[in-house]
């Protein structure tokens, strides 16, 4: 029996054509390269030249060494393609014209954020090791530290989705939404059915989501008929037959806004197999936060920031500021990254939680695709004595990234780190949890994309009721998973071993 998500729906016939003409565009550079190289020993010795000057320009620059050592290995492999294909796609970086666009955006709303000065030398009185977290995710993202704001934690997505509906319902001026996957179904047709309700009461309703994530999701004419509701559409990114290197950036990010006062995000999108209505790689785990108060105002200036970047136009911020019931529940510090500037607050709060822990870190991530410094860190915690474990999924939803994550399973377990993989199905919770103390809900995996490539969000929450939902949700989690044991990964068949070590090498790119 179909399920009603995928009825009618076809694959767009425009990401197949853009697919064949950025293959076909690769295929002719690297015949013109491999013409010239092979027609002239000068130019084969020049290409030499060019790439080992390439190759010295990689070591010396700032990066991940791990990304650095997959480019040395690929240029000096094929010297003039791997230079070319560099200057392409390569040095972790993006167009200049578009750091400009951001910072530009980011100038018209950023200075809507209030001060938090007083707030973070409160918590700095009462909890100085944690204010540390705050500060350092102040000074990285740019966003406030706040602390009249409640929040509530749910997982799986079977419950997130009847509270999203409740606070949707609950709209009087506006909603903003942004995905990376908006797919129709079941989950959708719940959502769209309020969203239209909620127009004709005189609600505006805006929508960003990535293209690459839902162009296989949607109908041919989806957008058109959400334009129709009066639905005021942005997609990040559209997929096109190009080698431009901003290709490879998506807007991972999930916020729901609505009316200033009601911020969600977290790992869930808009699908059905994130509620389990449609079964992909057994039984799907996420989890969403919902957070009331003074912090969704972080979360407007983040929309409305790409709003701009990604339409071109300004919205007018002040009319969508609210005032709130003041509400004190601990503190809250929402944050995002990108890949238009040389910061990384998500992968940095993440080690800044482990290098503070006192008792224990628990984590958990679809994917755990780690650099030599996280490894480290990770490791480090254990060896202290902390107690550190990680949730990975059992069923995979992608068959050449989940050995990537395997690989790094031994050398954490010789380190003292409990890992376990989730038995009933896939886990797409992205969740740091530590000394019921503070916890982190959002969109960044433990992988090279989330801290490099993607844009991501995410809410960093201390001395909060949720953070005590979160670890007893953990509690649930480890009884639903199977610890690896050391001794019985080792006797594990000799292809995977082969498998995770080939794979590996491309770990940067996943």
């Amino acid at each position: 029996m179909k399920l009603q998500h995928n009825r009618g729906i076809r694959i767009q016939t425009r990401i197949i054509v853009s697919a064949i003409l950025l293959l076909v565009q690769i295929a002719f550079l690297f015949g013109v390269v491999y013409n010239i190289s092979k027609n002239s020993v000068w130019v084969y010795v020049l290409s030499l030249i060019i790439g080992v000057i390439t190759v010295i320009y990689i070591v010396n620059r700032r990066g991940n060494p791990s990304y650095k050592i997959m480019w040395i290995i690929f240029i000096l492999v094929f010297p003039i393609f791997g230079v070319s294909v560099y200057l392409l796609w390569g040095g972790e970086r993006v167009m200049p014209h578009l750091r400009k666009r951001m910072k530009v955006c980011e100038a018209h709303y950023m200075k809507y954020l209030p001060p938090d000065w007083e707030i973070r030398e409160h918590l700095k009185y009462y909890d100085i090791m944690h204010s540390r977290q705050a500060d350092y995710l102040k000074a990285e993202s740019g966003y406030p530290l706040y602390d009249k704001t409640d929040t509530e934690y749910l997982a799986p997505g079977e419950k997130f989705l009847p509270r999203l509906l409740e606070e949707l319902e609950k709209a009087e001026k506006y909603i903003f939404i942004e995905f990376f996957i908006l797919a129709e179904g079941e989950m959708w047709d719940k959502i769209h059915k309020i969203l239209r309700r909620k127009i004709k009461n005189g609600v505006e309703v805006r929508i960003i989501f990535d293209d690459f994530g839902s162009i296989k999701r949607q109908h041919k004419d989806f957008i058109s008929r959400l334009r129709a509701d009066g639905i005021r559409i942005s997609i990040f990114n559209p997929i096109r037959p190009s080698v431009d290197i901003f290709m490879n950036n998506r807007n991972h990010r999930k916020i729901v806004l609505i009316d200033g006062k009601v911020a969600i995000t977290g790992g869930i999108n808009i699908g059905d197999e994130y509620i389990n209505r449609m079964k992909r790689f057994g039984n799907w785990m996420d989890s969403a936060i919902i957070i009331k108060g003074a912090a969704a105002r972080s979360f407007l200036v983040m929309f409305c920031c790409m709003w701009e970047f990604t339409t071109g136009k300004a919205i007018q911020i002040e009319k969508y500021i609210a005032n709130y019931n003041e509400i004190h529940d601990g503190y809250v510090l929402p944050y995002c990254d990108d890949p238009l500037n040389d910061k990384n607050p998500a992968e940095g709060i993440y080690m800044q939680i482990l290098s503070n822990a006192q008792k224990y870190v628990y984590i958990a991530t679809p994917y755990l695709i780690i650099d030599n410094s996280m490894m480290n860190i990770l490791r480090m915690a254990a060896r202290s004595g902390i107690d550190v474990r990680i949730i990975t999924p059992h069923i995979p939803d992608k068959w050449y990234v989940h050995p990537v994550t395997q690989y790094n399973y031994l050398e954490l377990l010789e380190a003292g780190v409990r890992i376990y993989e989730y038995t009933p199905g896939f886990i797409h919770s992205k969740l740091f949890v530590s000394d019921d103390k503070v916890a982190t809900v959002g969109t960044v995996n433990m992988d090279y994309r989330s801290f490099v490539f993607h844009f991501e969000c995410g809410a960093w929450i201390c001395d909060n009721k949720t953070v005590a939902d979160i670890k007893q949700h953990f509690e649930e989690l480890f009884k639903a998973s199977t610890e690896i044991k050391p001794a019985e990964w080792k006797k594990r068949p000799v292809l995977d071993k082969l498998k995770e070590f080939v794979l590996h090498i491309f770990a940067p790119f996943m």
